[in-house]
């Protein structure tokens, strides 16, 4: 069973990932911002991150480079939810290595976790 890690501040927005996942028959833990999603990630070793950008305490893209620089972190698939477009993404935060971006407005929840299973499908 794949363990997925949302790390989102909107509570709605978690929550409605959360359910959909589980759904999915995944193990699914949430955090409201990079500081305890990272914590969080370091504990349960997920095999996938659904990532937003901007959150308080700690951003997305801060957490990310700190998971980078941890060796079971390097590899480990994250996909940027956003509501920023792909242009508007800072290069640092490519860089760094995510799996994939998704518009937060464009995809419905069903096609999120379609785009996990797939990813998780994929070699690292």
């Amino acid at each position: 069973m794949a363990k997925v890690v949302i790390v989102e501040d909107d509570k709605a927005i978690s929550e409605m990932y959360r359910i959909k996942f589980e759904a999915e028959g995944y193990v699914v833990e949430t955090a409201e911002n990079g500081k305890l999603g990272l914590a969080l990630i370091e504990q349960m070793k997920p095999d996938i991150i659904l990532l937003d950008l901007m959150m308080p305490v700690m951003t997305g893209e801060e957490m990310l480079a700190k998971l980078r620089k941890m060796p079971w972190g390097k590899t480990l698939k994250v996909i940027v939810l956003t509501n920023r477009g792909e242009q508007e993404i800072p290069p640092e935060v490519k860089e760094l290595g995510i799996t994939s971006l998704i518009l937060k407005a464009d995809m419905t929840p069903r096609q999120v976790a379609e785009l996990v299973k797939a990813k998780l499908a994929e070699k690292a």
